[in-house]
Protein backbone atom coordinates (compact mmCIF):
# COMPACT_ATOMS: atom_id res chain seq x y z
CA UNK A 1 0.00 0.00 0.00
CA UNK A 2 1.18 3.79 -0.88
CA UNK A 3 0.58 6.64 1.89
CA UNK A 4 0.33 9.61 -0.19
CA UNK A 5 1.02 12.98 1.56
CA UNK A 6 0.52 16.34 0.29
CA UNK A 7 1.16 19.53 2.29
CA UNK A 8 0.18 23.22 1.34
CA UNK A 9 0.79 26.75 1.94
CA UNK A 10 -1.92 29.12 1.74
CA UNK A 11 -1.59 32.52 -0.61
CA UNK A 12 -2.16 35.41 1.57
CA UNK A 13 -5.85 36.25 0.63
CA UNK A 14 -6.76 32.40 1.49
CA UNK A 15 -9.83 32.96 4.12
CA UNK A 16 -11.05 31.22 6.53
CA UNK A 17 -14.76 30.51 4.68
CA UNK A 18 -12.10 29.11 1.72
CA UNK A 19 -10.61 26.36 3.49
CA UNK A 20 -13.74 25.35 4.98
CA UNK A 21 -15.31 24.65 1.42
CA UNK A 22 -11.77 23.17 0.26
CA UNK A 23 -12.05 20.23 3.36
CA UNK A 24 -15.88 20.13 2.51
CA UNK A 25 -15.06 19.38 -1.38
CA UNK A 26 -11.90 16.48 -0.51
CA UNK A 27 -14.02 14.92 2.04
CA UNK A 28 -17.05 14.55 -0.23
CA UNK A 29 -14.75 13.77 -3.43
CA UNK A 30 -12.79 11.15 -1.82
CA UNK A 31 -16.55 9.30 -0.59
CA UNK A 32 -16.69 9.00 -3.74
CA UNK A 33 -13.16 7.71 -5.36
CA UNK A 34 -13.37 3.63 -4.59
CA UNK A 35 -9.17 3.62 -4.80
CA UNK A 36 -8.96 5.46 -1.47
CA UNK A 37 -8.82 2.99 1.63
CA UNK A 38 -8.55 5.65 4.02
CA UNK A 39 -7.94 9.69 3.36
CA UNK A 40 -8.17 12.77 5.56
CA UNK A 41 -7.50 16.35 4.71
CA UNK A 42 -7.45 19.40 7.24
CA UNK A 43 -5.86 22.56 8.67
CA UNK A 44 -1.98 22.15 10.01
CA UNK A 45 -2.27 21.75 14.61
CA UNK A 46 0.90 23.69 14.47
CA UNK A 47 2.53 21.62 16.49
CA UNK A 48 5.67 21.94 14.83
CA UNK A 49 6.55 23.94 11.59
CA UNK A 50 4.91 23.16 8.44
CA UNK A 51 2.64 24.23 5.85
CA UNK A 52 -1.16 25.11 6.12
CA UNK A 53 -2.77 22.75 5.33
CA UNK A 54 -2.61 18.79 4.21
CA UNK A 55 -3.94 15.95 2.90
CA UNK A 56 -3.31 12.14 3.63
CA UNK A 57 -4.66 9.56 1.30
CA UNK A 58 -4.17 5.59 1.55
CA UNK A 59 -4.20 3.37 -1.67
CA UNK A 60 -3.38 -0.09 -2.71
CA UNK A 61 -0.76 0.94 -5.59
CA UNK A 62 0.73 3.03 -7.96
CA UNK A 63 -2.36 2.66 -10.23
CA UNK A 64 -4.85 3.33 -7.62
CA UNK A 65 -3.06 6.96 -7.02
CA UNK A 66 -3.18 7.37 -10.21
CA UNK A 67 -6.70 6.83 -10.37
CA UNK A 68 -7.12 9.21 -7.37
CA UNK A 69 -5.30 11.78 -8.39
CA UNK A 70 -6.33 12.21 -12.12
CA UNK A 71 -10.08 11.28 -11.58
CA UNK A 72 -12.48 14.02 -12.59
CA UNK A 73 -13.59 14.81 -9.40
CA UNK A 74 -9.94 15.29 -7.75
CA UNK A 75 -9.15 17.63 -11.31
CA UNK A 76 -12.50 19.69 -10.19
CA UNK A 77 -11.74 20.21 -6.74
CA UNK A 78 -8.21 21.36 -7.73
CA UNK A 79 -10.16 24.07 -10.29
CA UNK A 80 -12.47 25.44 -8.10
CA UNK A 81 -10.46 25.60 -5.29
CA UNK A 82 -6.28 24.36 -4.56
CA UNK A 83 -5.66 26.25 -7.91
CA UNK A 84 -6.08 29.73 -6.60
CA UNK A 85 -5.44 28.80 -3.05
CA UNK A 86 -2.31 27.69 -3.26
CA UNK A 87 1.40 29.50 -2.94
CA UNK A 88 3.52 26.47 -2.18
CA UNK A 89 2.62 22.39 -2.53
CA UNK A 90 4.70 19.64 -1.31
CA UNK A 91 4.39 16.05 -1.16
CA UNK A 92 5.49 12.36 -0.80
CA UNK A 93 4.36 8.92 -1.29
CA UNK A 94 5.93 5.93 1.21
CA UNK A 95 5.41 2.63 1.09
CA UNK A 96 2.96 1.05 3.92
CA UNK A 97 2.54 -2.64 5.26
CA UNK A 98 -1.05 -3.43 7.21
CA UNK A 99 0.72 -3.42 9.98
CA UNK A 100 2.55 -0.24 9.79
CA UNK A 101 -0.03 2.20 11.54
CA UNK A 102 -0.02 1.42 15.86
CA UNK A 103 -3.54 1.51 16.68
Amino acid sequence: MILHIAVFSWKDDVTEADVTALTEALLGMAAGIPQLKSYTAGTNLRLRPGGDYAVAAVVEDAAALDAYLDSEAHQQVYADYLGRMIATRMAAQLPISSGAFIA
